[in-house]
């Protein structure tokens, strides 16, 4: 099967997917197999890989040291510094945050042994119900997109209702549920300080339930054979409002940062995105290391019905400084998001006011 799916074209390109997903075997499992080429429908066009590439040769991203978030000195300091971060980068890199590293190396090995179960117990959770339940596939966007890229997903919501614990693999249970309390106490200081950093009450954000909507992610990204002709993950901005990263020493992110893609170089600790006010378009390229790259992901947004609108908050407008977006549905939102692949501000292109 898996020659057959690397071999000379004879079927469909969309027929060679099908297999490719009803054999549950994931990325990892075509290099496991010693594959020396990968199917078709991984290439991406010379011109998207082409601007995949760091050309930057001085930019690195902000990296905040938490240690003393609670004292009133060092915070002022570090709320300026997360303010221009996210102002500029809408990505940065925190140390010191209070989880210790130790814990943070059990969540990413706990997430590598799933990714490293044998095919006959991962295949158990393959499927693409999206929000049931938890779930491992290969590209959420599998048939969405125009090509796919080359990495496996382990998914599961943590809120507003929660996975039931029972349901989650035992190799990885117990990190699951410990890193989804732990990131929640990042994401929620870093909610915070952004809420100050914009001139709001430093729980405005948490008000708005912005952290009541979770989703765990362990991505792994196997080493690729043909690592120039695919990416890992395409260019894409990421749906929520604050963004949880954990990854191991194994780089490839990159942060679109102006006109220039940067290098994200693992540190101790966890990166953050953020994108409240600016939405920032990341990509992580195919895997040339013979390790894996493990990286998990935990998304917060707002809970809210479908038919309820997001707009921007009153109390950053006024006479002098007009709203940029226009209100929207959750609805709207989804039906954007899941109708095609992973991509870059198509949805802020629509929404975005033309003055």
């Amino acid at each position: 099967m898996l020659k057959n799916m690397v071999g000379i074209d004879a079927a469909s390109g969309y027929d060679r997917m099908k297999e490719f997903d009803e054999s549950k075997i994931g990325v990892k499992g075509l290099s496991d197999s010693g594959v020396t080429s990968i199917p078709r429908f991984f290439v991406h066009p010379p011109e998207t890989l082409s601007d995949l590439k760091s050309s930057s040769t001085c930019a690195s991203i902000p990296v905040i040291d938490f240690s003393g978030v609670n004292s009133a000195t060092h915070r002022r300091k570090i709320v300026e510094q997360v303010k221009e971060a996210a102002t500029t980068w809408g990505f940065f890199q925190v140390i010191n945050h209070g989880a210790p590293v130790p814990k943070l190396e059990e969540t990413i090995n706990a997430i590598k042994a799933f990714h490293e179960q044998p095919h006959e117990v991962k295949s158990k959770y393959y499927k693409r119900d999206e929000g049931q339940g938890m779930m491992y596939t290969s590209n959420n966007d599998l048939y969405r997109a125009n090509a796919v890229a080359w990495h496996d997903s382990l998914q599961a919501w943590t809120a507003p209702t929660p996975q039931k614990a029972e349901d989650i693999l035992e190799v990885c249970r117990k990190e699951m549920v410990a890193w989804d309390k732990r990131a929640i106490e990042v994401a929620e200081t870093v909610m915070e300080l952004l809420s100050q950093g914009l001139g709001l009450e430093a729980g405005k954000l948490k008000e708005l339930k912005c952290s009541d909507s979770r989703a765990f992610v362990g991505h792994c990204y196997p080493y690729c054979p043909q690592s120039d002709l695919t990416v890992g993950i395409t260019s894409h901005t990421d749906p929520s409002v604050v963004t949880v990263l954990l990854q191991n020493h194994v780089p490839r992110l990159q942060v679109k940062h102006g006109d220039e893609w940067v290098n994200v170089n693992p540190v101790p600790g966890d990166n953050l995105k953020w994108r409240v006010q600016k939405c920032t378009t990341s990509c992580v390229l195919a895997n040339s290391y013979r390790e894996a790259r493990i990286s998990i992901v935990m998304f917060f947004n707002v809970e809210k019905g479908k038919d309820c609108y997001y707009r921007p908050l009153s109390e950053l407008l006024s006479s002098e400084k007009l709203a940029i977006y226009m209100k929207f549905t959750m609805q709207e939102y989804l039906e954007n998001f899941y109708c095609k692949g992973l991509d870059s501000k198509s949805m802020i292109k629509k929404i975005t006011i033309q003055n």
